[in-house]
């Protein structure tokens, strides 16, 4: 495609005094004709001979791009220039509107002799997901400068925006400072810090308090059990984005306080040496990790939720715990990231609970209302409406310390999050739980 660049344009408008000159002076008509008609050759010519000047110019993208959510990333660029001649090109990438940039087009300039060059777009993605970039444009200057020669190039990338753990980390990073002193100091851990491995005869030089006696009446004979330093233990997310997830708080939905929580208790599970599963859910299960360890299992659980949307659907809890009743058999630390301020969905939760919390260490989190507290608790009432929405709050906060009865007698820890503080609290229960050894 050959469009008309300003060069064109204003030596048109320079040509255009001939044809008022050749209409008051009937002499000079026929120089004005020829130079006319000698312009428009020229212009013609060069746009003919030019036509063929992006022929060989290919761009390449990587396949997966990764970014971070309101964090400045770059788009690598690799440029095959098969002619090896220099030219001046004007890139441009038809970007979605969650995609931000600074620059419109990017000026590349192909050096001579080389057939392939490096560059880079600098983009600032506003919007966790997934977007595809399926083709690029790109122009150059004519031969003479007056047109532009335009051109397109097919290419796949898919640019896969995460949640950002940056101020996520620096708030979590506070918790392993010991203020007042230097260096690393090492905590007291309650418990023997081993597990039973098995049972055996036993040998002269066995500690009494070893001697399983059961084993031993049954059998006849003195039996002794044999432990084993503690293995690595498990430690599952599982995350609710049904209809309550998409509620809205600092001009964010529910769900991306989870999702930033998970990720980054995922990170210290594996920083302390324990295995980091996950499961997502809604009105069924959608997605099951079991539990590990490693950079590429981080990758997957961050693939696995960097699509997740809030879906306007029921919770199915009693699905849920039937899943993890059947997949998982060895006792697990189940951290739900959930809304439990439905007293339906609330009394749903605790009837399908009661099939795991025997088995598995459960830990209920969900976000603190902002208008649930005690009937007293807010001295600024100055209006009857103030007083009925306080009531209204107090009735939700009985509620909700209620089912956190009801729960704890169940064997299941309910708690209610600062939104402004959730990755913090939630890796300080897990590592509260990792000192009593309570698992």
């Amino acid at each position: 495609m050959i469009v008309p660049r300003s060069r064109l344009l204003y030596w048109t408008g320079a040509l255009l005094p001939l044809s008022i000159l050749a209409a008051a002076l009937p002499n000079t008509t026929t120089i004005c004709i020829v130079i006319g008609i000698v312009a428009f050759l020229i212009a013609i010519s060069d746009a003919f001979v030019s036509r063929n000047l992006l022929n060989g110019i290919h761009f390449q993208l990587p396949e997966i791009v990764r970014l971070s959510k309101d964090r400045e990333g770059e788009l690598p660029i690799q440029i095959e220039n098969d002619g090896e001649r220099e030219k001046v090109l004007q890139l441009a990438f038809p970007f979605p509107p969650q995609i931000e940039s600074e620059q419109r087009e990017l000026r590349l300039v192909l050096p001579d002799g080389n057939r392939y060059s490096r560059s880079s777009w600098s983009i600032t993605p506003r919007h966790r997901g997934k977007v595809v970039l399926e083709r690029c444009y790109f122009e150059t200057p004519s031969r003479l400068g007056l047109w532009n020669v335009r051109s397109r190039s097919n290419i796949h990338s898919e640019l896969r925006t995460y949640p950002n753990l940056i101020e996520e980390r620096k708030k979590v990073a506070a918790l392993f400072l010991n203020r007042g002193d230097f260096g690393i100091h090492s905590h007291r851990m309650v418990g023997q810090g081993r597990e039973f491995e098995k049972l055996r005869e036993y040998i002269p030089g066995d500690d009494y308090d070893q001697v399983h006696w059961k084993a031993t009446a049954k059998r006849g004979k003195p039996i002794t059990k044999i432990y084993q330093i503690e293995r690595t233990q498990e430690v599952y997310v599982v995350i609710d984005y049904s209809r309550l997830s998409a509620k809205m708080l600092r001009d964010e939905t529910v769900l991306e306080h989870y999702l930033r929580a998970a990720l980054v208790l995922g990170l210290v599970a594996q920083k302390q040496g324990d295995l980091f599963g996950l499961i997502t859910f809604a009105d069924k299960v959608t997605r099951f990790l079991r539990a590990s360890s490693g950079k590429a299992h981080f990758h997957a659980c961050r693939d696995a939720l960097y699509m997740l949307e809030p879906q306007i659907v029921t919770p199915d809890f009693e699905e849920l715990c039937s899943l993890i009743r059947l997949r998982l058999r060895r006792r697990a630390l189940l951290v739900f990231l959930t809304d439990l301020q439905d007293p339906i969905l609330a009394e749903s939760f605790v009837h399908s609970s009661a099939l795991i919390s025997k088995q598995h260490l459960i830990l209920v989190n969900m976000v603190k209302p902002p208008a649930v507290q005690q009937l007293f608790s807010d001295s600024g009432v100055n209006a009857v409406d103030q007083l009925y929405e306080n009531l209204s709050g107090h009735l939700q906060w009985q509620n909700l310390r209620e089912l956190r009865k009801v729960l704890h007698q169940q064997g299941a820890t309910f708690y209610q999050m600062n939104d402004a503080k959730m990755s913090a609290e939630l890796v300080t229960q897990y590592l509260n739980v990792k000192q009593r050894q309570v698992l």
